[in-house]
């Protein structure tokens, strides 16, 4: 019986070690399933081409932060946000793209992300690599703008392209299949930068698919991969137009060129400012193909808010750039951008090598390069409207040298422009006196002397005017109280008559005498007035 007891117990026992290998088994198959799940995450690409490793920076934070508070986001994912290695040749950093109002639990995509600063053709190796049959479906090229220096835009672009298109065709014939097959899926089934909205309207009753033919200058120059241009820091047009004297008719041609350039390529435009809620993000993702599944976000374009420009993939056409502004040459921009593209790249030399002087970075060699354009280049007809400030002061140094007249001023020292001045005012000085001089001794000084006090009072009234003041609320006028005061000071002196000729029989003393009469004649009154006062009393009657 104990026997049998203690088997049964280490049985039961036994028994415990068989739950806890299964709940072992259970934690290694969620884990497994986690990583594997992991490994499943749709991993796409973005190629950001131009800008300064700073502006690369800026460009990696608007993209990671809220459309509604840039600044919540990024606060959010400080301290874990991955490092970002850009500042030598290609840069690599990369992003997790997380589901709406979620933190880490619903990851849509891992999005990495290739940064390359200046579009010099020894960089060409280092993209050839990323570009394969199997990234290529997956990847948007970006490429940045500053509105710093809105007058390299053209010609930055024009380089970029130049080394896009060596690299693509030097790329394998399976590659370039892929990226055919990716340019039409943009071209015919992406059409209004809402592929659901495009993919439900452009089916027929009978389901099948409908072609949208192609308006003028659309597609004629796609690169086989989706293109997006990101015009930075639109918070400085202020800037151009207050410092710079720029005006609308500027921002205009700025934005008719670009518009037209773009959609040769079936690109995209977005200007940004920085903390400022914009619609980078759902641009970007929307042209990889990341949409939440929480919360669908359409993407609007906006060509009213000049500092919000968004001009969607497939939205543009002529008709809608012609009517900004007129006179506008869209088919020579656009025939003059295809013929400029075909060159090869060259050693462009670009903002960031010119930092210690910007004036010899991009203008000599620009200059040097448009000696060689003729009059129908894109690139020149853009740079003519819109001109460098500092380029003339850079021509005007270049040509100093030739005996050309300087354009600039060289300023001096305070100090010793003021003791200048003090020389100049002492030899001044020294003249006058010397003129005073000579007019007393010619006597012309004097009469100069005596006719000024005459004519001065008159001079200050003209120039000064009346004079008034405040007495107690009430405005005097002081030339009219001085009239006032000058009338009742004649009035009080008394005024002198000639005295009349004497006759003979006037004696001198008849001035006395005619006292005396009026002191009797009013003595008499006087003593009449008494005499009346008495005779006029009654007399008293007789005694009885």
């Amino acid at each position: 019986m104990v026997g049998i007891g203690q088997r049964s117990s280490i049985l039961s026992q036994g028994s415990r070690p068989s739950s806890k290998d299964g709940a072992k088994k259970n934690i290694w198959s969620s884990m497994l399933d986690g990583v594997a799940s992991g490994k499943r995450l749709p991993e796409k690409n973005l190629l950001v081409l131009g800008g300064t490793p700073d502006s690369q920076r800026e460009f990696l934070e608007t993209l990671s932060s809220d459309d509604s508070d840039p600044r919540m986001h990024s606060e959010r994912r400080k301290g874990r946000a991955p490092p970002i290695a850009n500042q030598f040749a290609l840069g690599y950093t990369y992003q997790d793209v997380l589901d709406a109002d979620q933190e880490d639990i619903d990851i849509l995509a891992r999005v990495s992300i290739y940064l390359l600063s200046e579009p010099s053709s020894s960089f060409a190796p280092l993209l050839k690599p990323l570009l394969t049959p199997k990234t290529v479906p997956e990847t948007l090229i970006v490429i940045l703008l500053d509105w710093e220096n809105p007058w390299t835009w053209v010609r930055q672009l024009r380089e970029w392209l130049r080394l896009l298109r060596s690299v693509l065709i030097s790329l394998d014939d399976e590659t370039k299949v892929v990226m055919e097959e990716v340019m039409t899926e943009w071209r015919d089934h992406k059409r209004g930068g809402d592929p659901a909205s495009s993919a439900g309207g452009g089916m027929t009753t009978s389901g099948g698919p409908v072609t949208i033919p192609l308006g003028p200058g659309e597609w004629d120059e796609g690169l086989g991969i989706p293109m997006c241009v990101v015009c930075q820091g639109a918070d400085k047009i202020e800037k151009l137009e207050k410092e710079h004297g720029w005006h609308e008719e500027e921002f205009d041609f700025i934005l008719q060129f670009m518009r037209t350039i773009l959609l040769k390529h079936g690109a995209s435009l977005i200007y940004t400012t920085p903390f400022l809620a914009n619609s980078l993000q759902n641009l970007i993702h929307s042209s990889l193909g990341i949409h939440s599944l929480l919360k669908r976000q359409s993407l609007k374009h906006n060509v009213i808010d000049r500092d919000k420009i968004l001009i969607p993939s497939n939205w543009d056409s002529w008709g809608k750039i012609r009517i900004i502004r007129e006179g506008f040459d869209i088919e020579g921009v656009g025939t003059g951008w295809s013929i400029e593209i075909q060159d090869n790249p060259k050693q462009f030399r670009g903002i960031s090598e010119a930092d210690g002087n910007p004036d010899e970075g991009n203008t000599k060699s620009n200059t040097e390069e448009e000696d060689m354009e003729d009059s129908s280049s894109a690139t020149l007809i853009y740079e003519q409207t819109i001109r460098d400030p500092k380029r003339d002061l850079s021509i005007a140094r270049s040509t100093q040298a030739g005996g050309d007249r300087a354009i600039e001023v060289e300023t001096r020292d305070m100090q010793s422009f003021l003791s200048d001045q003090l020389q100049v005012l002492e030899q001044l000085k020294a003249e006058d006196e010397q003129r005073d001089k000579q007019l007393r001794k010619g006597g012309l000084l004097k009469d100069q002397e005596n006719n000024i006090p005459m004519d001065e009072p008159s001079r200050v009234n003209e120039h000064i005017g009346p004079v008034q003041f405040n007495m107690g609320g009430i405005q005097v006028d002081a030339d009219d109280m001085l009239r006032k005061l000058k009338e009742r000071e004649a009035n009080r002196t008394p005024v002198r008559k000639d005295p009349l000729p004497q006759t003979p029989t006037t004696s001198p003393g008849s001035g006395t005498g005619d006292d005396k009469m009026q002191n009797q004649a009013l003595a008499s009154f006087f003593a009449g007035l008494v005499n009346k006062k008495t005779t006029g009393s009654p007399r008293p009657g007789p005694t009885s």
